[in-house]
């Protein structure tokens, strides 16, 4: 059987390696971190959410985030430092915006597939992460909210998603630890939580007993094919060729890409997180125990075991992981408002660079020479997405497409 080089071994590249593996191919996994999940997949929003396929480059989600980016709130940051890729992203990302509809509609098909998708490899392999099938709650705190996320929601529910608007009461029933007053909000049965770095640890051995090699510690400095043979180069100038390459390098694809002679446009996109431990001494009904996104606010929750994951905010940097106290006060002050009956022990912040395309769809396929594939750009859905574009990748590399 043909041996492929991933590279990358994030929740993505993990899935892909675990999927080729089964299929019988001789699989070796590159990172340059000593272990799986270190970046992007580390503390994510803890979200399997086809409900939030809606692509963001309508007028009404650039209208409303323009018109807050000097709120001391604002879910949007864009740097002013030049940068010429963030320009040439944003002019690409305006030209998409014609094709919202059919941009939502993919990718809630793509998400779709792959929440079965992920619920399958669990089940088949066993793997405990903190994993919670309650739904996932939007909630609205105003009806020009609501109105907007209604005429999103005929395109999701049109690509087959079951979701359904729920009152402020039924709000209240669905998550008693929620304080606040809302217009409204949708309910997606469908959608569940999980720990995505736990996901991604166990799924790894999993792959070692299939046979996937591990090449971690190994910073990949250079990528190369003539079609036939594909060559993977060390930093330290060690180098080994193989039949195929799949890039699943998140922020680090557009580099590799490059290299390889293929244009994936891909810009870091930087969030933030919090992971609370629930103090034990908290009553069951203060502790929120469903899947949580704030619309205003562009904030979600998981509940992960004993522990509250917060994330969100969206800031165009360039590859800068720093957490900027002023954001990440945003967090812990969403989470004092919303759940103010809640116990909180330690506290872990964290900020993470999301792989964005300007379509916001992942780029799944062939590059321009005939064995190299790539797995990359799932921005806001990498946790929803991974598993579908896994396997669907590997289904092509395995046809030879």
């Amino acid at each position: 059987m043909p041996d492929t080089a991933i590279i990358g071994a994030g929740v993505t590249g993990v899935l892909t390696a675990y999927n080729l593996a089964r299929l019988g191919h001789d699989v070796s996994l590159f990172d340059r971190h000593d272990s799986a999940a270190m970046e992007t997949s580390f503390a994510n929003g803890g979200q399997i959410s086809a409900s939030n396929a809606e692509v963001w480059n309508t007028w009404h989600s650039v209208w409303t985030a323009a018109s807050r980016l000097l709120s001391e709130d604002a879910p949007l940051r864009i740097g002013l430092r030049p940068d010429l890729h963030k320009l040439r992203w944003f002019c690409a990302f305006a030209r998409e915006g014609l094709r919202h509809r059919a941009n939502t509609i993919e990718l809630a098909k793509m998400a779709l597939h792959s929440r079965q998708c992920l619920r399958d490899v669990a089940a088949r392999e066993g793997i405990d992460f903190d994993r919670r099938d309650s739904g996932l709650l939007h909630i609205y705190g105003t009806r020009a909210q609501f109105d907007a996320a209604l005429r999103a929601n005929t395109l999701l529910t049109g690509a087959g998603l079951e979701r359904y608007p729920v009152t402020p009461a039924e709000i209240a029933k669905i998550e008693p630890a929620l304080d606040g007053n809302y217009h409204a909000g949708l309910f997606t049965p469908g959608d569940f939580s999980g720990d995505i770095h736990k996901f991604t640890r166990g799924l790894l051995n999993v792959c070692t007993r299939l046979g996937v090699k591990i090449r971690f510690g190994r910073d990949v400095r250079g990528v190369s094919s003539d079609g036939r043979r594909a060559t993977v180069t060390m930093g330290d100038g060690t180098a080994d060729t193989y039949d195929n390459i799949v890039i699943c390098a998140g922020v680090g694809s557009h580099r590799l890409a490059r290299a390889l002679g293929d244009d994936v446009n891909v810009y870091p996109v930087k969030g933030y997180s919090l992971t609370i431990e629930i103090d034990p001494a908290t009553h069951e009904p203060d502790a929120p125990v469903t899947a949580l996104l704030d619309e205003d606010a562009k904030i979600v929750t998981s509940r992960l075991g004993n522990r509250l994951r917060i994330a969100g905010l969206a800031e165009f940097r360039g590859a800068d992981t720093a957490i900027d106290p002023a954001r990440i006060a945003i967090l812990h002050r969403w989470v004092a408002r919303h759940f103010p009956r809640m116990g909180r022990g330690e506290i872990t912040e964290w900020a993470g660079l999301r792989p964005m395309t300007p379509r916001m769809v992942p780029k799944v396929g062939r590059g321009r020479m005939a064995n190299v594939y790539y797995n990359t750009g799932h921005g806001h859905l990498g946790w929803t997405l991974s598993a579908g574009t896994a396997e669907t990748i590997a289904g092509m590399i395995a046809a030879g497409d």
